[in-house]
């Protein structure tokens, strides 16, 4: 299974201050629980086919789960939700959008 997060920065939130973060904390974090077996965070750059158009959100994560068990585990145990907390800090209305493949 795959998890497309999908926010925008909360205002007032410095956009080095939050790549910092996910660059050093959040992604090795994600990427090292046993669940997933991969983790990307992507920021927005424009709107294909419309220079003009801003994104509608800022920044993307992808994460592909291997175990949705397993990751409801990872992410319940009370270092994990400090080491994410953070998060919460900076991302503005996170959209959680579970899929799967074709």
């Amino acid at each position: 299974m795959r998890i497309i997060v999908l926010f925008n920065l909360k205002n007032g939130v410095s956009v080095a201050e939050y790549e910092e973060w996910a660059r050093t904390r959040d992604i090795p974090g994600v990427r090292a629980l046993a669940s997933v077996s991969e983790f990307t965070v992507h920021r927005a750059t424009g709107m294909f086919g419309d220079e003009a158009a801003a994104p509608p959100f800022q920044y993307f994560e992808v994460i592909d789960v291997a175990d949705m068990e397993g990751f409801v585990a990872d992410i319940s145990t009370p270092q994990f939700q400090e080491a994410a907390a953070p998060f919460q800090r900076y991302a503005d209305n996170p959209q959680f959008v579970l899929t799967e493949d074709l």
